[in-house]
């Protein structure tokens, strides 16, 4: 869900967008109502077709993607939606909370040569569905990575789609928006994320 809500705002602001799935045929009732910004293709496909790749499956699904896409990925920015849920992911879940880098940096580690930016994990979709370009303070959504590069295209990614981006540092600072931390699935505003994360987290590496 995360991943064909902020398609739909990437389209609606002029990019052009492949969803993926292992079963393609399955998408065309989404492709039909993102229009002709949008099309869908294997996961091998969309990695092929993207320059950055948002990478929205559970946990647990990792691993076997790593396998299929590390190769074609290499020199690519992906966005990193996931999170660690023991209930739905076992074991992997509890590999991934252990790293030293978070659940990020546990994922990141099995794709050599991908610029890993932690994005889009903190917000409910139907939030990032109804709160996009609102006005007002935004809706801030907590970016991490060791690219600079990276967390740049991936802050305008973020203003395209409707929101604030809000840097917090290197790859590692992401433990600090994963589940159960206060900024977490709280809808907080960028000026609110600065705060918390201005007076809790440094972004020194």
């Amino acid at each position: 869900m995360i991943g064909s809500t902020v398609a739909k705002l990437w389209v609606d602001a002029g990019h052009e967008v492949c969803v993926a799935s292992r079963h393609p045929e399955k998408l065309k009732p989404l492709t039909a109502r993102l229009g002709a910004r949008a099309s869908a293709g294997t996961p091998l496909e969309a990695a092929t077709f993207g320059d950055v790749i948002m990478l929205t499956v559970p946990l647990k699904a990792i691993p076997d993607l790593a396998r299929d896409l590390a190769q074609s990925l290499a020199g690519k920015i992906v966005l990193d939606t996931g999170n660690a849920y023991e209930r739905r992911d076992g074991d992997t879940a509890r590999h991934a909370t252990a790293h030293p880098q978070g659940s990020a940096g546990w994922a990141a580690a099995m794709f050599p040569d991908v610029r890993w930016v932690k994005a889009f994990n903190t917000v409910y979709f139907k939030t990032l569905e109804t709160e996009a370009h609102r006005p007002g303070p935004r809706v801030g959504i907590p970016l991490a990575g060791d690219d600079p590069t990276a967390l740049e295209t991936a802050a305008a990614l973020v203003r395209d789609a409707g929101f604030d981006p809000v840097i917090v540092g290197p790859l590692v600072r992401g433990k600090a928006f994963e589940p159960d931390t206060p900024p977490y699935n709280t809808g907080m505003s960028g000026d609110d994320l600065r705060a918390l994360f201005g007076a809790r987290v440094d972004t020194g590496s």
